[in-house]
């Protein structure tokens, strides 16, 4: 079969690889769309901090069941899916404690083990999902939009709160959409135009271009001068980090989406006088997958109007270079692989 792999930081190929041999439990997906995350491209760049090399990156897809097994969800060879990417050890404190998002010896495909940007992939039948009559297309952006979904459970967002993201690229929209179904207030903030004009269709209350206009203005005129509720960090910058606790009100709640390898340095007792609390996030839940599936297919959101284009597989390279140098007019991008 056809997979895409990075080589070594900056250098990606098609090359062939042999068919995945199934295990008690698997079943055999045709991948049909592969998205490439902000994460795949980091891979491709060397800034990922957790990738291993070779590696075939992708972990937002959807498939076709080619081959299962008798099973109890009752899934059959035909349908259309999605699958959760994290793999979870099941025996670490983490997982014992229901926290399999944080398991201390997870495997995110893509990153820690090979991904979905392959014609065929093994995947136990406990981590897959039926697409509930979605498109192919819809399925593969379920994974991204699960990431912002459960950042925003952290902290429990809730209606009439000002929440601050920074950040607008896919997570930051999808941050941005899960806060706005939780009824609260949004401000997005970024240096592009393109990705703001984008956070405005999916309704965002203010758009802040942080290379045009003063944020702490901005942020004061959007809470009459208390600073926000929650502030996301969508961007895995120092300088992003900062900002968040600078506009957050005190008291207020941070939470940490983005993924980077700088360090930041600031004085912690800001924390202490503001009483803030601060949330990583990472992956999401099985049942953050079923949630989604479910408002996609009742229409409340959608999620097509972030695909900026879809490339074949076999130009899936160019599509990996085309993000690498993204200059804002691009948001999610898909590979139809089958």
């Amino acid at each position: 079969m056809k997979t895409v792999q990075i080589i070594e930081p900056g250098k990606i190929e098609i090359r062939e690889a042999e068919m995945p041999q199934l295990k008690e439990g698997e079943a055999l997906l045709k991948i049909l769309y592969c998205g490439i995350c902000g994460a795949d491209v980091a891979s491709f760049t060397g800034n990922q901090p957790f990738t291993t090399y070779p590696r075939i990156p992708g972990h937002e897809f959807s498939a076709e069941i080619a081959q299962i097994g008798e099973n109890d969800r009752g899934l059959k060879v035909g349908d259309i899916v999605t699958a959760n990417p994290y793999f979870n050890c099941g025996d670490c404190y983490s997982c014992r404690r229901g926290l399999v998002n944080a398991c201390t010896d997870n495997r995110t495909m893509g990153v820690q083990r090979d991904g979905s940007f392959a014609e065929y992939v093994a995947m136990p039948i406990e981590r897959i999902y039926p697409g509930k009559g979605l498109s192919a297309k819809e399925l593969a952006l379920i994974e991204p939009f699960s990431i912002g979904y459960h950042a925003l459970s952290r902290a429990e967002v809730k209606e009439g709160d000002n929440v601050l993201i920074m950040g607008s690229g896919p997570i930051g929209l999808f941050a941005l959409i899960s806060a706005k179904q939780k009824g609260a207030k949004v401000a997005i903030a970024d240096l592009l135009d393109n990705r703001l004009a984008l956070a405005k269709e999916y309704g965002a209350d203010m758009v802040i271009n942080t290379g045009k206009e003063d944020l702490s203005a901005k942020s004061a005129e959007f809470t009459d001068g208390n600073g926000f509720d929650v502030c996301v960090e969508a961007c895995g910058l120092p300088v992003t980090f900062l900002s968040c606790i600078e506009q957050a009100a005190f008291g207020a709640n941070i939470i940490l989406i983005g993924n980077g390898k700088k360090d930041t340095t600031f004085c912690h007792s800001i924390l202490l006088k503001k009483e803030l609390n601060v949330f990583g996030s990472r992956n999401s839940y099985g049942k953050d997958f079923l949630a989604l599936i479910d408002m996609v297919a009742e229409g409340k959101v959608d999620v097509l109007k972030m695909v900026s284009g879809v490339y074949e597989m076999d130009n899936a390279i160019e599509a990996f270079k085309a993000l690498a140098n993204n200059k804002g007019d691009l948001a999610k991008l898909l590979v139809k692989i089958g």
